[in-house]
């Protein structure tokens, strides 16, 4: 059942020994939507598989306090935070539980006791709403965490609202912290030298395909996924797919610029549509969002490609075609 935030807090105060569970390799967005919640009413924040750099360096610093790998049946009551997929658990059991999330396909609400889900930028936009309800104040660690978490999301005010500047302003007033602070935090992020590699291995295997000006692309990876996918958007592709295999299963993350999605992509619809197809689980938001599937990876890579070119040519009214780098090149040179 969908609640307001001021349902959410009536609810949640029935429960004691709370569980705020975040996905896999947490976000900023998902440990400080967990921790200002923990913070609000009591509980604990639970990683279900590790945190990415930026959330490590943020649980180092803000000094939160988390829990790897719980097991759900030691809680009261869980909290699942940011998190659309059973598969971005681990597929864990969940039995008692509620979903707080801003995905825009969140299959878990499914089965859950109740739900506060709305599109907005972020989680965090969410759990300010309840903090605001409750009256509960936002010291400077939730606030540094809470503007990490929107600021990351966001792709650093990329995909921000009017609701999200908004949103950001008022937990500055409320915390007193810096917008600077934050952008130190994040500067003090060590870069990964086997993301580093798998972002230029990801570049050197790109397919592509082009709709008029938009450039499709999908390439392959051991890991780092997501980031390669960002990589590919930030070195010209207007959308990109980029998959990774472990055993039998194939993970897909996706990232689109905000004109694709203007055009008609929705990338969380997309992958929604496509894992279904595999009996596996995907969705997200309409730049950004991922699949988990059992599946040959070029077939799906090829899938995400071909679905998104006929999106692309019904809204442009062009024609796709395949290129290489090198054909590119000599159509350029030739014009």
């Amino acid at each position: 059942m969908q609640v307001d935030e001021a349902e959410f807090f009536n609810r949640l105060l029935d429960y004691r020994n709370i569980l705020y569970l975040c996905h896999r390799n947490a976000d900023p967005d998902a440990v400080s939507s967990a921790f200002a919640l923990s913070e609000a009413f009591g509980g604990t924040v639970g990683l279900v598989d590790g945190s990415n750099r930026v959330a490590s360096v943020l649980i180092e610093r803000l000094g939160i306090e988390v829990v790897d790998k719980p097991d759900p049946a030691n809680y009261g009551f869980v909290v699942v935070v940011d998190t659309s997929t059973k598969a971005q658990l681990n597929n864990i059991e969940l039995t008692s539980y509620c979903v707080i999330d801003h995905h825009t396909t969140t299959a878990l609400t499914e089965n859950a006791e109740f739900y506060l889900h709305r599109n907005t930028t972020s989680t965090v936009e969410i759990v300010y709403d309840i903090l605001k309800v409750m009256g509960a104040p936002i010291n400077r660690r939730v606030g540094i965490g809470m503007l990490t978490g929107i600021v990351t999301d966001t792709g650093h005010f990329k995909h921000a609202s009017v609701d999200t500047f908004r949103t950001v302003a008022k937990i500055i007033a409320a915390s007193g912290v810096e917008y600077g602070e934050v952008l130190d935090l994040m500067a003090a992020t060590p870069q990964d030298i086997s993301m580093r590699i798998a972002i230029l291995k990801a570049a050197s295997r790109i397919e592509l395909d082009r709709v008029q000006d938009m450039l499709i692309t999908s390439s392959h990876v051991s890991s780092f996924g997501g980031s390669a996918s960002s990589m590919l958007i930030n070195i010209g592709a207007d959308i990109a797919f980029v998959g990774t295999a472990k055993g039998e299963s194939v993970r897909v993350s996706a990232r689109a610029k905000r004109d694709a999605v203007s055009a008609g992509v929705n990338l969380g619809q997309l992958m929604e549509d496509i894992s279904n197809e595999y009996n596996g689980t995907g969705g997200g938001h309409s730049g950004a969002a991922g699949i988990d599937v059992i599946a040959d990876m070029e077939e799906v890579l090829n899938k995400c490609r071909e679905r998104t070119k006929k999106i692309l040519e019904a809204s442009l009214g062009a024609k796709s075609k395949n290129i290489s780098f090198e054909d590119e090149i000599k159509e350029i040179e030739d014009e």
